[in-house]
């Protein structure tokens, strides 16, 4: 079973100019790096409908990733654009979406409210998507398909997105056939990172199931400590595990017979 490659996508100007802080972006890198799904980029833009919809043609084009999420940009407002952004990349009409527009009904309509022009916006999407609930918020999200390429697009409020992840969009990701990730980490004291450096190496596979990744916490001449993160990918998690473990080890093997310890040692 092959790795899977994912593109996340956080759009709006807000967070671009540092208004809000991107959550999203490290909530999503998470999730889908423990359902062993390899993230190969992520690309935050301002709401330019014609930029988006370039920088999604270029990963699709050149990378053809197994998924995309975009978040943000989907709501009632002039610069909620990102179904629009998407439609014109696919070269896809815009059209109302009935599962969508039933969900807004029952939003609004059910609790007397008026179903206006700004909020019919929230129905359209690109033809052929499929819509998704949302039980916080008011907008859908979408799932489109595009050759091989799943697009998932959520809402940019925080809660509503992982909200949504979690009951909606994992279940359609596992239909991939994910693969299973653990993790270990513990910490190196006495031997600078420059030294550990070609220890870690010989274990990480670039292009492979073992990531392996140091953090200096010390200072590399006077007070050398590292924290050594390990995550391995495996079709199932007792088999990533172990091998996590197995890897940990013999990196510690190399930190003591170099004169370094191990501590907090969690793998």
């Amino acid at each position: 079973m092959g790795e899977k490659k994912a593109w996340i996508f956080t759009l709006g100007t807000e967070v671009v100019r540092g208004l809000v802080v991107n959550t999203n972006a490290a909530f999503l890198g998470r999730r889908l790096s423990q359902l062993g799904i390899a993230v190969s980029g992520v690309i935050t833009l301002v709401d330019d409908r014609k930029l988006i919809a370039n920088l999604l043609r270029y990963v699709l084009r050149d990378h053809e990733p197994d998924l995309i999420v975009m978040t943000g940009g989907l709501g009632p407002t002039y610069d909620d654009i990102t179904l629009e952004s998407i439609a014109e990349a696919l070269e896809k009409p815009l059209t109302i979406n009935r599962e969508a527009f039933e969900m807004l009904k029952e939003k609004f309509v059910s609790r007397g409210y008026e179903l206006t022009k700004e909020r019919l916006k929230m129905a359209y999407m690109p033809e052929g998507a499929v819509a998704i609930s949302n039980p916080v918020g008011t907008a859908p999200g979408a799932v489109i398909r595009y050759g091989k390429t799943v697009i998932v697009c959520l809402p940019g409020v925080p809660r509503e997105m992982e909200e949504m992840w979690v009951k909606h969009v994992e279940n359609v990701i596992k239909e991939f056939g994910v693969l299973y990730t653990a993790e270990g980490s513990f910490t190196v004291v006495g031997v600078p990172e420059a030294v550990l450096a070609p220890i870690l190496r010989k274990f990480y596979e670039p292009s492979g199931s073992t990531y392996i990744k140091s953090h200096p916490r010390g200072y590399e001449l006077s007070n050398p400590i590292v924290e050594v993160y390990v995550s391995v990918t495996s079709t199932s998690i007792e088999l990533a595990k172990s091998l996590a473990k197995e890897v940990c080890d013999k990196i510690a093997e190399e930190v003591v017979r170099l004169g370094g310890s191990i501590r907090h040692y969690g793998c």
